[in-house]
């Protein structure tokens, strides 16, 4: 099966240190950065990503600020977790806010920032609800369902990592904690959920975003991770094949 090769491929890289995780990651913090700004804003492109991530400027940008302050913001956050990641720390509160902040700094316009006085960093002061299923905690219950969630997936023991993530961004989402960049910081952490438990992360491509969207609403309705985690898995293999393919030929020619 591709999703286990995948699995096994990675695995196989014993990663140990950050610059073993930047060799992996070099293309894949890229395009997981572009894929997953587009999702929300589909003013972001792949050549400004890339000049920011490569050169940490734009030249020559005429678009929206916002637009530029959101990848520059992925590219930050991608910088603060790598050694985290490494060293295997688990999530917590402290941990998903910080990120939030980094996410979305200087992106909350004025509606949010200044009438809402909400902030980057801390969880929604407001019941905002969210989907076709007008789900969300409220303000109230954002810390404790939070916690709560945190404790689960970090107390998982079993070996059905992809599941767990499934799960953790699936609730994630649902509980909607902040005003706003649920979605980045979601994706963010099941990713960082991923890689601290030795498994490969995943894009969610902007292409395949209905699909994505269908998958947790699904769960919206029934609580059921059927189609989010068939559909991860197939994200997975979709970022990682090219990978996989090389490895394999490597193989062959090796043999040879």
């Amino acid at each position: 099966m591709t999703y286990n090769k995948i699995v096994a491929l990675w695995q196989s890289y014993n990663i140990s240190s950050v610059n073993d995780l930047q060799k992996y990651l070099d293309n894949f913090r890229i395009l997981f950065a572009y894929n997953s700004g587009r999702i929300e804003n589909d003013e972001i492109n792949y050549h400004d990503t890339r000049e920011i991530f490569e050169n940490s400027k734009v030249l020559n940008y005429t678009g929206n600020t916002r637009t530029l302050f959101e990848q520059q913001n992925q590219k930050t956050c991608y910088d603060f977790l790598i050694h985290k990641i490494v060293k295997k720390e688990p999530l917590s509160i402290e941990l998903i806010q910080e990120i939030h902040r980094i996410l979305t700094c200087g992106t909350y316009d004025e509606q949010r920032f200044i009438m809402n006085n909400e902030r980057p960093g801390e969880f929604k002061k407001h019941d905002y609800i969210t989907g076709v299923y007008e789900v969300g905690s409220s303000c109230e219950h954002v810390l404790e369902d939070m916690t709560n969630l945190i404790s689960e997936v970090n107390s998982y023991i079993g070996k059905d990592t992809l599941k767990a993530a499934t799960y953790l961004h699936a609730k994630f989402e649902y509980i909607h904690p902040f005003a706003d960049g649920n979605g980045r910081v979601g994706r963010t952490i099941l990713n960082y959920y991923l890689m601290t438990n030795n498994h490969p992360p995943l894009i969610v491509y902007d292409e395949d975003k209905y699909e994505y969207y269908n998958a947790l609403q699904e769960y919206d309705k029934t609580e059921s991770l059927a189609s989010l985690f068939d559909f991860f898995e197939k994200e997975i293999i979709k970022t990682w094949k090219k990978n996989l393919s090389l490895a394999e030929g490597k193989k062959i020619k090796d043999k040879n």
